[in-house]
C-alpha cells in the first residue's frame, strides 16, 4: 500500500475580475503534481475541463516565472512545462505564495491561486477536498467576464428578447449564488489524464 502523505496544502482559488467573488478553498495532498492541482481546481470550481489551461508560477530556485500546463506539439506559442512532471510542493514553499491559473484561452478565465497554509492530514481524510466557497461557476463558453455579465443581465430580465433562449442554453435555469462545498466531487487525476491523452501519468 502506498504511503499516505502526512501533510496537505490548502489553497484559496478566486476567479478574477468578478464581483461578488467566486471562490473555493481546497486541500490537496503534498505529493500532488500541477496536473493534480489543475483537476482539483476544475472540479471544485465546476468547470468541465474541455479547454486548455496554464499556471503562471514563480520558480523559487531561479526566481523566473514559468508556464506550466500542456506542452504544444507545434512549436508555437509559450513553452509550457508539463504539469504532470512538476510538483506543487516544489513551487509553493511558503504560506501566502501565489500563482495564476488560466482556463480557456479564448474566454480567458483567470484564477488567483493562493497557498493559505500547509497542515497535517487527518487519519481518515479524503483528498482533494473542498472546504468552502461561494457562488456558482459561470457556464462554459459564455464569453469570459464580459460575456458572463451580459448573461446574468439577460437571465434576470424576463422581458429581454434573448431571455428564454439564454436560459435554455444554460440548461433551463441558473442560480449565480448557488454553491455547496459538500456536493463537490473530485476526479482521479490519473484517470482524467488517460481520458484526455490515452496514456498514464508518469
Amino acid at each position: 500500500m502506498p504511503r499516505r502523505p502526512s501533510r496537505v496544502y490548502q489553497f484559496k482559488i478566486t476567479l478574477r475580475d468578478i464581483t461578488p467573488a467566486i471562490w473555493r478553498r481546497i486541500q490537496i495532498e503534498e505529493d500532488s503534481s500541477f496536473w493534480g492541482l489543475h483537476v482539483a481546481i476544475q472540479d471544485a470550481m465546476g468547470w468541465l475541463d474541455c479547454h486548455l489551461h496554464a499556471f503562471r508560477v514563480r520558480n523559487p530556485s531561479t526566481g523566473a516565472e514559468e508556464m506550466v500546463g500542456i506542452p504544444a506539439d507545434d512549436g508555437f506559442g509559450d513553452p509550457f512545462l508539463p504539469g504532470w512532471e512538476l510538483f506543487v510542493a516544489d513551487y509553493f514553499t511558503t504560506a501566502g505564495e501565489t500563482a495564476m491559473y488560466e482556463y480557456d484561452f479564448g474566454d480567458g478565465w483567470e484564477h488567483e491561486v493562493v497557498l493559505e497554509e500547509v497542515v497535517a492530514s487527518t487519519p481518515r481524510g479524503r483528498y482533494p477536498r473542498c472546504l468552502a466557497g461561494e457562488r456558482a461557476c459561470p457556464p462554459e463558453d459564455c464569453g469570459g467576464v464580459g460575456g458572463y455579465e451580459d448573461f446574468l443581465k439577460i437571465i434576470a430580465d424576463p422581458s429581454h428578447d434573448e431571455h428564454e433562449e439564454m436560459l435554455e442554453w444554460a440548461g433551463g435555469k441558473f442560480d449565480p449564488e448557488a454553491f455547496d462545498s459538500k456536493k463537490v466531487r473530485f476526479d482521479d487525476p490519473g484517470k482524467r489524464f488517460q481520458r484526455a491523452f490515452g496514456g498514464e501519468v508518469l
